[in-house]
């Protein structure tokens, strides 16, 4: 007759979404009962946010350099229809958003002002990534620098391809040790969720965002047609399978988590442990993860789109088919410039506003009503951009097992 568990031990072996949610629903219990108690809980949420956020950046360097220098000859990592899907994407994304802001056109109410800085075009956008491949590899972990840390590794990883094999069971050893911790740190999820819900409600509540209805409307309508249509169309397209369990899955595990860290950087651990879970090739995802965190930002294309046609409806800016084509491919290449963290997108939106002439002053009022709206926004963009790296990793590795089981059967 077996032992009963250990308390502690039935919650570190339990479902970790169905944790989530409880911290969640307690969370909103706790900010509905006490403002002042919710608020004195933040401290968990940051703590638990901190945490990913310093794991992560370690986590990507080891396991992208002993991934690289492990790997056998020969080995296929999928990342080239990996890449095209998140670009792919991500130019969907922009397009919906296009196509919904002209449905359900948006004006709004500009009267504010704000002082932060923003890319004057998007050669300053791709000056900027460039300049984040040569970081210097210490500052590049410490300041969670995702470009320059895949650079790094894949260079380090690429000279220990010839090492020896004690040189690469070192790195193979401390992959699996960062690994751990990892695991540790998503554990306490559910705690650090609960103190996030609860000091996000007790500060903002949700009276503020009911004058923006509309605009939230448009900005959430079209990043749910691209996780729950249009990814799963791709997903088909690439897998020639049913794509809802993997879409779904990926939503439920990676998208709530994501939703309330604010950050795909620091949803990094949480999406290399999914696409664990789900049996994927290290190799691949150990890249293609982190390197999503950074270019496949189709949430951030949605915002910079909807946000930028809402400024247009306003000044009553008359756009013809081109001038919207236009803003879609420089919103889909901006979102790729966008940071991993909460409101990285929304200073991109100066830089679309200024194809149609829309001066950097009126366009820093839209920025200000994006933080605003940000507690829904940002958080459901982040969400659609983390999912995604997992939804589109798993369908670009899937897509190639099923080509090379049919190479298999042909032989045969």
């Amino acid at each position: 007759m077996s032992q009963p568990q250990p308390f502690l031990a039935k919650i570190a072996n339990g479902n970790l979404v169905i944790q989530i949610l409880i911290g969640i629903v307690a969370g909103i219990l706790l900010a509905g009962y006490s403002t002042d108690a919710a608020a004195k809980v933040e401290f968990l949420g940051n703590l638990f946010v901190s945490a990913l956020k310093a794991v992560a950046p370690v986590l990507v360097f080891i396991l992208v350099a002993s991934s690289i220098a492990n790997q056998k000859k020969g080995a296929h990592t999928n990342m080239k229809p990996i890449i095209g899907l998140y670009l792919l994407g991500t130019l969907m994304a922009a397009l919906t958003a296009v196509t919904m802001s002209f449905l359900f056109p948006t004006t709004l109410t500009l009267d504010g002002s704000a002082n932060q800085a923003a890319p004057e075009g998007i050669a300053e956008v791709l000056n900027t990534l460039l300049f984040k491949v040569v970081d210097n590899p210490i500052n590049a972990l410490m300041t969670g620098n995702y470009i320059g840390i895949l650079a790094w590794a894949v260079g380090l990883g690429f000279a220990l391809h010839s090492a020896s094999d004690a040189t690469k069971q070192v790195f193979q050893d401390m992959s699996n040790g960062v690994t751990l911790i990892v695991r540790f740190v998503i554990r306490l999820a559910p705690i650090g969720i609960f103190g996030l819900v609860a000091a996000t409600i007790s500060k903002t509540g949700f009276e503020s965002l009911l004058s923006y209805a509309r605009l939230l409307g448009v900005l959430l309508g079209s990043m749910a047609i691209i996780a729950f249509v249009v990814n799963p169309i791709i997903v088909f397209y690439k897998t020639k399978q049913n794509p809802f369990p993997l879409v779904l899955k990926c939503v439920r595990e990676s998208g709530i988590t994501a939703f309330f860290t604010r950050s795909s950087a620091a949803n990094i651990p949480v999406n290399m442990q999914l696409c664990k879970d789900l049996d994927l090739h290290e190799d691949t995802y150990s890249v293609s993860i982190p390197l999503g965190a950074t270019i496949n930002m189709a949430g951030a294309a949605i915002t910079i789109t909807v946000l930028t046609l809402a400024a247009v409806h306003t000044m009553g800016i008359q756009v013809d088919l081109f001038t919207a084509l236009l803003l879609s491919v420089v919103a889909a290449v901006s979102a790729c410039g966008a940071s991993g963290v909460a409101g990285g997108s929304l200073l991109l939106i100066p830089l679309a506003c200024s194809l149609f002439g829309i001066s950097n002053e009126v366009a820093m009022q839209v920025v200000a009503i994006g933080f605003i709206i940000g507690v829904i926004q940002d958080s459901a963009e982040t969400a659609l951009n983390s999912s995604t790296d997992v939804i589109f990793t798993a369908a670009a590795c899937r897509a190639a097992e099923a080509q090379e089981g049919a190479a298999q059967t042909a032989k045969a």
